[in-house]
C-alpha cells in the first residue's frame, strides 16, 4: 500500500522554501568542481551520442565508462548483469553507504536531429538491423555520473563514507528472452556487499526547461505491466457467421468492455491508473472469420492495490465475454515494472539539497508520470529519490520540445553541469 504524504513533509517544503541555508565550504566546493569537469563532461557525451548500443549490447559504452572509472582509482567491476559497471568510492571518513545510478542502454530509433555528433549507429533488435539513438537521454546521465564520481574523487579525503556508481544496461528492457537491467543487478546483488542505505537517480526531461527541476514524493512513476490475451474462435466462411464462433467480435468486445475498469472501478480521486489496448491481431482476408485474435497492450498504476484489482477485472472481463461468445479466452499479464517509489522521508531530507543547487523557485512539485521505470527495483529493497532534470533550451517553449524516444528528441549539454552539481551534493548532504 502505498504511503500517504505526511504534515511533516509539508513543512520542510514551507521551511526549505523561506529559509535556504547558507552553503557550506565543502557544498561550494563540490558544486566548483562540478563546473570545472563541464567541458569534460560534455565530450564523453557527444562520445556516447555518437556511438549509442541497445539493451544488453552496451559493451562499448561499458568499456568507455570502465576505462574513466579505472583511471580515477576507483575499485571497479564490469560485466554485472551482462555489460553493467559498478564503481565503489570509499570515503576518508566513515559513512553511510550511498548508490549512485546512470541507465546506458540506446533504442532502436533513427536520429533526425541535425548535429555534429548525431548518431549514425546500426544494431541488431528482434534479429533485424535498426538504426540506434539515444533518444532517451541516456547519454546524459553516463555524462553526469562520470562528471559526478571525478568530482566526488577528488573530495575523497573529505567525504563521509561509501559511493556505489551503477551503470545500468537494459533500462529500456532486455531483448527477448534474456534477463537484465535494475532487476538482475538486484538480483545479482548489486546493492550488498557493501550494503546500500540509500539510492539516487535522476532522467534528463524534455518540456522541461534546463535550470529546472522536478519531483514528487510517494508514487512518481507508474508501475508497468503487458498483457497478451488470445481469443480461441470457429472458422467460418465470411458469408456464413451464423457456422463460427467470431473471434474478432469477441476482441471488440473485450476492449469495449475493459473500458469500464477505469472509468467505474477505479478510484480516480486517489490515484490515476491506465489500461491500453496496442495492438489487435487476427484474420487474413475480408471473407473469412479466423480462428483465433491476439490482443496486445499494457497496463500503467500509481498504487499497488489498484494495479492488482486492474489485473482481476481484465481476466474477469476477458474471460467472461469470452464464455458469453462461445470463445474460449486465455489472458497472460507479465511482471514488468514496479511503482517508482520515491521515500516520503528521504524525499524531504534531500530537497533542499535540489533547492540550494537550482533556488527554490526552479524546483516543481509535480504530477506523478504513468511512464514506467526500472529504477523502481532498486527502491522496492533501499530508499531510493528519483528526481527530473530539466534539459529543453530557455528558448523553447515545453509544449514545442520534442518526445522521448522519438526521432527528434533532443536535450542541452546545459543541462550536465547542473546533474553533477545535484548528484554529487546529494552525496555529500546525506552524510552531513
Amino acid at each position: 500500500m502505498i504511503k500517504k504524504i505526511p504534515f511533516l513533509f509539508l513543512i520542510v517544503v514551507l521551511v526549505a522554501f523561506t529559509n535556504p541555508p547558507k552553503k557550506s565550504k565543502l557544498q561550494a566546493k563540490v558544486e566548483s568542481l562540478a563546473e570545472q569537469v563541464e567541458a569534460k563532461t560534455i565530450e564523453w557525451r557527444h562520445h556516447l551520442h555518437q556511438n549509442p548500443e541497445l539493451s544488453n549490447r552496451e559493451f562499448k559504452t561499458a568499456e568507455y565508462i570502465a576505462a574513466h572509472l579505472k583511471s580515477l582509482g576507483l575499485e571497479v567491476q564490469t560485466n554485472v548483469a551482462k555489460t553493467g559497471v559498478v564503481a565503489i568510492l570509499k570515503g576518508g571518513k566513515p559513512g553511510p553507504v550511498v548508490a549512485l545510478r546512470a541507465d546506458i542502454d540506446g533504442l532502436p530509433v533513427p536520429e533526425r536531429v541535425d548535429l555534429p555528433w548525431k548518431s549514425t549507429a546500426i544494431g541488431k533488435y528482434n534479429g533485424n538491423e535498426v538504426p540506434v539513438m539515444h533518444a532517451c537521454g541516456h547519454d546524459t546521465h553516463i555524462a553526469i555520473l562520470m562528471g559526478t564520481a571525478e568530482v566526488l574523487t577528488t573530495i575523497k579525503s573529505e567525504l563521509k563514507g561509501t559511493v556505489k556508481f551503477i551503470f545500468q544496461p537494459a533500462e529500456e528492457g532486455a531483448p527477448k528472452g534474456e534477463e537484465g537491467g535494475a532487476k538482475l543487478m538486484v538480483k545479482e546483488g548489486v546493492l550488498k556487499n557493501p550494503d546500500v542505505e540509500a539510492i539516487f537517480g535522476l532522467h534528463i526531461s524534455s518540456g522541461t526547461h534546463v535550470g529546472k527541476i522536478n519531483y514528487k514524493p510517494g508514487g512518481t512513476m507508474a508501475s508497468s505491466n503487458s498483457f497478451e490475451i488470445t481469443i480461441h474462435g470457429k472458422q467460418a466462411h465470411g458469408s456464413r457467421p451464423w457456422s463460427s464462433i467470431d473471434p474478432i467480435v469477441t476482441a471488440a468486445q473485450i476492449i469495449n468492455n475493459a473500458q469500464t475498469i477505469v472509468s467505474r472501478n477505479m478510484p480516480l480521486t486517489k490515484e490515476a491508473a491506465v489500461v491500453t489496448f496496442g495492438s489487435v491481431h487476427g484474420g487474413v482476408r475480408s471473407n473469412i472469420i479466423p480462428e483465433e485474435v491476439k490482443l496486445v497492450g499494457t497496463i500503467r498504476a500509481l498504487d499497488n492495490d489498484m494495479r492488482d484489482k486492474i489485473f482481476e477485472r481484465l481476466t474477469t472481463i476477458a474471460i467472461k465475454t469470452g464464455e458469453s461468445n462461445g470463445a474460449t479466452v486465455e489472458i497472460v499479464i507479465h511482471e514488468g515494472y514496479p511503482i517508482t517509489f520515491n521515500d516520503v522521508d528521504l524525499t524531504a531530507k534531500m530537497l533542499p539539497t535540489l533547492q540550494s543547487v537550482v533556488g527554490a523557485d526552479n524546483v516543481n512539485l509535480i504530477p506523478a508520470v504513468t511512464g514506467a521505470e526500472d529504477f523502481s527495483f532498486f527502491q522496492r529493497e533501499v530508499p531510493g529519490f528519483y528526481f527530473f532534470l530539466g534539459g529543453t533550451p530557455v528558448n523553447v517553449k515545453p509544449e514545442d520540445a520534442p518526445s522521448h524516444h522519438t526521432p527528434d528528441f533532443y536535450v542541452e549539454d546545459d543541462a550536465l553541469v547542473i546533474g553533477i552539481k545535484a548528484m554529487s551534493r546529494m552525496v555529500v548532504d546525506y552524510s552531513m
